[in-house]
């Protein structure tokens, strides 16, 4: 199949709509380049570092959502199964042990091939389903880094849900 190159111009960065969405919730954040921002939240259980890069190559806007949890080398078979049962559970974006730093993250991409913008709406709900998730599995993760609890035993443990009162 013969690629096309053609030049698409955009009313402004798609990183800009995202800095703008940090600005109106008074989130820490930094724009030292271009096509890179870094943002800061505070979750239920952890301090979330958000990092989004815009891949000119593909036309999207990727996120990485990270959370302070080194794994040693020593329980990483067992994250890396957690990793695997986690992402089963989820419809869109995964998680990944980052081998570079030793560090679970969550990761996915907004596509927006042939010119599209990034809408707030969209922006919004690419930060949510980070941080939701971040925050549904994190408990599985300490399960297994410091608990010494197996990948399932720990899945199992944040997928319990209860109903009622007592």
């Amino acid at each position: 199949m013969a690629h096309v190159e053609f030049e698409i111009e955009r009313s402004e960065h798609p990183l800009d709509m995202l800095e703008r969405l940090a600005s109106l919730n008074d989130w820490t954040f930094d724009r030292a380049e271009d096509d890179e921002m870094s943002i800061s939240i505070a979750g239920s259980w952890a301090e979330y570092h958000v990092a989004f890069t815009w891949i000119e190559e593909v036309e999207a806007v990727h996120i990485a959502c990270a959370f302070d949890i080194k794994v040693p080398e020593r329980r990483q078979g067992d994250m890396l199964k957690l990793v695997a049962l986690i992402n089963e559970q989820l419809w869109v974006g995964h998680f990944d042990l980052w081998s570079a730093e030793n560090v679970v993250m969550y990761r996915h991409a907004l596509l927006l091939a042939g010119g599209a913008e990034p809408t707030r709406g969209q922006c919004e709900m690419l930060l949510k389903t980070a941080t939701d998730a971040c925050e549904r599995y994190y408990q599985a993760f300490q399960f297994v880094l410091w608990a010494g609890k197996s990948a399932r035993e720990a899945l199992d443990s944040v997928l319990f849900e209860t109903e009622g009162e007592a």
